[in-house]
C-alpha cells in the first residue's frame, strides 16, 4: 500500500511493489518507479521540477533507512527500509521477467552481466546498453527508446545516480511501448563489483552507510551529505508541524 510521507508517495513492501508493475504489464501501461533516499527526500523539496518527477512515478522505494526513524518517531508507525539493489535482486532472480539494464560503462555493464547470470541464466540473451557520459537534457531519448522496445522488456533497470536518474526515466517514459523502468542508483556497481562497493552488514545495521560511500567517492558523496543535512531539520519540522496540526484538529472534532 502506498503512503505519503513527507510529500513523497513511499512503498515499503516489496511484494505489492512488484504487484504494481505485474498490473502496469498487464494493462499494457507504461510507468517508473523512483528509489527514494536521503538525496531524493533532500532534492525533492529544493527543486520543484524534481518533485513534479517524483509526484509523477507509480511510487518510491524506501531505500533509505533514516526515514523509517522519523516516521517512527513523528508518526508513532513502524516501517522497514526496502532496499533498491535488494528490490532489483529480487526481480533478477525471480525469472519471470525480461529485463534491459541501461546505463554504467562498457566494463561495469559486462561484469554485471556476468555475475547476474549466476542469479539468472536468461540475463545472458537481455539488453544490457551504455549511455554516453552528457547532460540528461542531452540524451537522445528517441534513439534510446527505440533500442529498448525492440528488446520489448518487462522491466527497465537505470543507473545513472539521482537526481539524474530520475529525470532520465520521466524524459524516457513517453517514448517507451511497455514495461516499467526502475532507477537503482549504485546497483549496477555494487553488483558488478567494479567500482563504488556495497558497506559491510554492520555499517548497514548502524545506518552508517553514508560513511561508507563517502570514503568510496568523497567527491560526490560529501556535497550530497552536507545538503541532506543542512535541510533535513527543516523538513522534519515542518513534517512534525503538520501532523500535531492534523492530530488537534482530529481531537478538537471528537469532542
Amino acid at each position: 500500500m502506498v503512503e505519503k510521507f513527507f510529500g513523497i508517495n513511499y512503498e515499503f513492501d516489496f511484494d505489492a511493489a512488484i504487484a504494481s508493475i505485474d498490473e502496469k504489464l498487464r494493462v499494457g501501461e507504461t510507468g517508473y518507479i523512483c528509489v527514494s533516499d536521503g538525496v531524493i527526500l533532500n532534492t525533492y523539496h529544493r527543486n520543484e521540477g524534481y518533485r513534479n518527477v517524483v509526484d509523477n512515478a507509480m511510487f518510491s522505494i524506501c531505500d533509505s533507512s533514516y526515514v523509517p526513524i522519523y516516521i517512527r518517531r513523528i508518526y508513532g508507525l513502524e516501517r522497514k527500509q526496502c532496499s533498491g539493489t535488494k528490490f532489483m535482486e529480487l526481480i533478477v532472480s525471480q525469472r519471470k521477467y525480461t529485463m534491459a539494464f541501461v546505463g554504467g560503462d562498457k566494463t561495469i555493464l559486462e561484469s554485471l552481466k556476468e555475475n547476474l547470470m549466476k542469479m539468472n541464466p536468461d540475463v545472458e540473451n537481455m539488453l544490457f546498453y551504455e549511455l554516453p557520459f552528457c547532460k540528461v537534457a542531452d540524451f537522445d531519448y528517441e534513439g534510446i527508446a527505440a533500442e529498448i522496445n525492440e528488446a520489448a522488456p518487462d522491466i527497465v533497470f537505470v543507473s545513472l545516480g539521482a537526481p539524474k536518474q530520475e529525470f532520465f526515466m520521466s524524459f524516457l517514459d513517453p517514448h517507451l511501448k511497455r514495461g516499467v523502468s526502475i532507477a537503482v542508483g549504485a546497483a549496477f556497481k555494487f553488483h558488478s563489483g567494479k567500482g563504488e562497493k556495497r558497506a559491510p552488514k554492520w555499517m548497514l545495521k548502524c545506518h552508517l552507510e553514508f560513511l561508507h560511500r563517502i570514503f568510496e567517492d568523497p567527491k560526490k558523496q560529501i556535497p550530497r551529505c552536507f545538503w541532506i543535512l543542512r535541510t533535513t531539520p527543516g523538513i522534519l519540522w515542518r513534517e512534525w508541524r503538520k501532523v500535531r496540526k492534523e492530530r488537534r484538529q482530529t481531537k478538537n472534532k471528537e469532542e
